[in-house]
């Protein structure tokens, strides 16, 4: 497809691209969120719901993992009518703790709706629900780069055709339901989380989710999977700011939910004002649905309800927790029914009314009803032979880890030179595949969570040493390990919060990874014209439940690397991991450094076509990159200080090419009532490669009374440039993306305001200052208008 897109464009003098939703527009003038429910779904839910026994309804907002009716790999029936005699809502993470080929897991979820359909008095099926931020997380199916590495894509586009693919695979197993995407603005890279988020920026979270929502979804919820935004709200993070919470961590999941027609949400493990979220009223009710206008269901993390028992302490039984979520307003208890089937004690007690439980049931059912699943005859699966790996899919995967990867330094080594003889390709990385895989990949969750390896060519996982292998004379490549990750397992099992398995848990060893020698790698380093230095984290280093005491580069690899260094030979660092890990002890001494993330399973042959030149980097950070290993919490809106100067700011990464900017355009003022006015400026590749550039528009105050952050992200672009070409670059900006939240309502305030066109935060090109002019505005209704308009045009 992106193929086609470049062929077309050769064919037109003018290129219009225009990267905004038409139902933004609609839904800002209808001022509403579109409804979760019809008159005529309302009917048939009401009609099914008034012969349903309670436990018939609670089996309804209650979900179960596969195993539990299990028995030798295989469904048992027996367990079946043994465990869910009235049905189940969800089964939970259906596919990932398996190891099914894409046919026998169509048939398994097939063979348990059958049982659900026909052999329950309710007929109800199930909803099968899995991860899918890195792809549908089961076995054969592709495996994207890690959600931390597509925000450094800036690509929505491209984001939308991987979760369409996404879609079409889980619809082909049967799920119709993801635990994703996850919106949480991370702002420290000591959270071991940080990987699966867009990084630290709201406007870029909200549009790039808003792009995963959008494929994941489709046109209607029948065909397509039902996204879950998580977690609400400001999880990871400090959330006790009043205006950052809703200007910032609020701002993803209500873009989603008023934009995306996003139905289905999740509470974090988190508190808010001391209080468990998952059994937070003010949080779930007040702020959820009443302000936001949501008005579909919402799921517990995984054992976040009985957490408000055993773990927070704020219930005072796995009973009264069960009663606090319902009334909170969390309908559906995951992974395990532990509080809520203990509900009809709650309702004796007085502790919840039986209309609260219909209320949930209710919207369970409603649910199930939009994603087809109480039809006449519900579709379950695709028919034939599948394949979760096609081409097409491995091409997308290609094109992502491409635009992932941030070149973060080069003093010239890069592009590799073609007539290198001899190149040292050393580090645990280098050779291996578990540096290729973030959390919630199916490699990982079956690893990590299943203690089962996993096949690395079931998808086909293509290390560094095979792509570069594949792209030079093998006779150029010398590769040794020379240094592991860590001499002991630089990563401890955080038991503290989330799921219960953790308790159970054992990292598992890494059995394909041959010892390192040291000495041969110095040796094979001091005979090479330049050193690849592969080297970071792995799957166990980084994500949910792994804990690390610091972000430096784990067990010896800092003082390998000065080995190397040492050498006197260019080195190029190659880090791999879920966050970013510092480099201030010798980012001075390397020749260049990629930033490439978890890049997923064509990382290698990615990695290998920046080095030797076939693809010019275009990635650009969505995090602030630290110098130091300061905790404190970084966010670029608050200005850097020589107290958190980073190494490398937000949106900052550098291409093989060079981009001059100029003629920046924009009225000096403005109506605060106006739609939209309009900034423009002309890019230029100026250098010698084809490339793309991020263009990035920030605004900052000019009022020295004003409240607003000093600087923040109010549009970007990804613009392809061939050497020698220029583009006219539009951003449509509304003055409601000017909106801030003061004395519990939301406010845009008249006054001076500068935008700035800029490479990063910290690197602007172009600037202008605007008026808006007029009395300032109430949004009684909330925000609704959340990005510019974009367009480009060939000059």
């Amino acid at each position: 497809m992106l193929d086609k897109i470049k062929h077309k464009s050769l064919l037109v003098l003018t290129i219009i691209l225009i990267q905004f939703s038409c139902s933004e527009k609609e839904i800002a003038l209808e001022q509403k969120v579109k409804p979760f429910s019809t008159v005529k779904v309302d009917k048939k839910v009401d009609s099914i719901m008034s012969k349903m026994s309670l436990n018939e309804k609670l089996a309804q907002i209650e979900g179960i993992r596969p195993q539990d009716v299990m028995v030798d790999g295989k469904l048992s029936l027996d367990k079946c009518r043994e465990i869910i005699p009235n049905g189940i809502g969800h089964f939970c993470q259906f596919s990932s703790g398996l190891t099914k080929s894409p046919n026998e897991l169509r048939d398994f979820v097939r063979e348990i709706q059958n049982y659900l359909i026909t052999e329950t008095s309710s007929k109800i099926p199930a909803i099968f629900h899995e991860e899918a931020i890195t792809g549908f997380a089961t076995q054969g199916a592709t495996t994207f780069p890690q959600q931390i590495g597509m925000g450094c894509t800036w690509n929505s586009e491209l984001i939308t055709e991987n979760t369409t693919s996404t879609r079409k695979n889980m619809r082909a197993a049967g799920a119709t339901f993801a635990l994703s995407p996850m919106l949480d603005i991370s702002r420290t890279a000591h959270w071991e989380r940080l990987e699966e988020s867009y990084g630290e920026d709201s406007y870029l979270t909200s549009k790039l989710g808003l792009a995963f929502v959008k494929g994941l979804q489709g046109d209607d919820l029948k065909t397509g999977v039902a996204a879950t935004v998580k977690h609400f709200v400001g999880y990871g993070a400090q959330n006790n700011n009043p205006k950052e919470l809703y200007e910032e961590y609020l701002m993803p999941h209500e873009a989603l939910i008023k934009i995306g027609n996003v139905k289905s949400v999740m509470p974090s493990y988190g508190k808010y004002k001391g209080q468990a979220v998952v059994a937070n009223k003010e949080m779930l009710t007040g702020i959820l649905r009443n302000q936001v206008g949501f008005n579909g269901i919402v799921v517990s993390d995984y054992g976040a309800v009985n957490l408000t028992y055993h773990g927070h302490k704020q219930a005072e039984s796995p009973m009264h927790a069960g009663a606090m979520a319902l009334n909170a307003g969390t309908d559906i208890e995951l992974p395990k029914p532990k509080c809520f089937p203990l509900l009809p004690e709650a309702i004796e007690k007085g502790l919840i009314s039986m209309e609260t439980v219909n209320d949930a049931v209710r919207r369970s059912l409603i649910m199930k009803a939009n994603l087809g699943l109480l039809d006449k005859n519900p579709k379950i699966g695709v028919d034939g032979n599948l394949d979760f790996d096609p081409p097409e899919n491995r091409e997308l995967a290609y094109q992502s880890a491409t635009q992932s990867i941030v070149l973060l330094k080069n003093n010239g080594i890069l592009p590799l030179k073609k007539n290198a003889k001899s190149i040292a390709l050393v580090g645990p990385n280098a050779s291996s595949v578990y540096g290729l895989l973030g959390d919630y990949t199916y490699q990982s969750m079956i690893s990590f969570w299943w203690s089962k390896e996993f096949d690395k060519n079931n998808p086909k996982l293509v290390s560094l040493k095979e792509g570069l292998e594949s792209r030079l004379d093998k006779s150029v490549v010398n590769y040794e390990r020379g240094c592991d990750w860590s001499a002991a397992l630089e990563s401890k099992i955080k038991t503290d919060f989330g799921d219960d398995r953790l308790s159970k848990l054992k990292m598992m060893a890494i059995k394909d990874e041959l010892q390192p020698d040291l000495k041969n790698a110095l040796k094979i380093a001091e005979e090479s014209d330049v050193i690849i230095a592969a080297v970071g984290e792995n799957i166990y280093l980084c994500g949910e439940g792994r804990k690390r005491k610091g972000i430096r580069l784990p067990g010896e690899q800092e003082a390998f690397v000065e080995q190397l260094i040492a050498t006197g030979k260019p080195v190029v660092l190659v880090i791999f991991g879920g966050r970013q890990q510092l480099v201030s002890k010798f980012e001075g001494k390397c020749a260049a450094i990629l930033q490439v993330w978890f890049p997923g399973e064509e990382g290698g042959n990615a990695i290998a076509d920046i080095l030797t030149g076939k693809v010019n980097p275009s990635g650009k950070l969505c995090v602030s990159y630290p110098k130091t290993e300061s905790k404190q919490e970084v966010n670029y809106k608050n200005g850097y200080n020589k107290d958190n100067q980073p190494q490398y700011p937000f949106g900052f990464g550098l291409s093989y090419t060079n981009y001059s900017y100029r003629n920046f355009k924009m009225n000096s003022s403005t109506d605060i009532n106006e739609e939209r006015f309009e900034i423009s400026f002309d890019l230029t590749n100026s250098g010698g490669f084809d490339g793309t550039e991020i263009a990035q528009l920030y605004v900052s105050p000019k009022d020295k009374n004003s409240t607003m952050k000093p600087i923040q992200l109010k549009g970007f672009q990804r613009v392809k440039l061939k050497k020698g070409e220029t583009k006219k670059v539009i951003f449509k900006v509304s003055p409601e993306q000017l909106v801030q939240y003061k004395m519990s309502q939301w406010i845009i305030e008249s006054g001076n305001y500068e935008f700035k066109i800029g490479a990063s935060v910290s690197d602007i090109k172009l600037s202008g200052n605007i008026e808006i002019k007029g009395k300032d505005k109430i949004l009684p209704n909330g925000r609704f208008v959340f990005f510019s308009e974009n367009e480009q045009s060939i000059i």
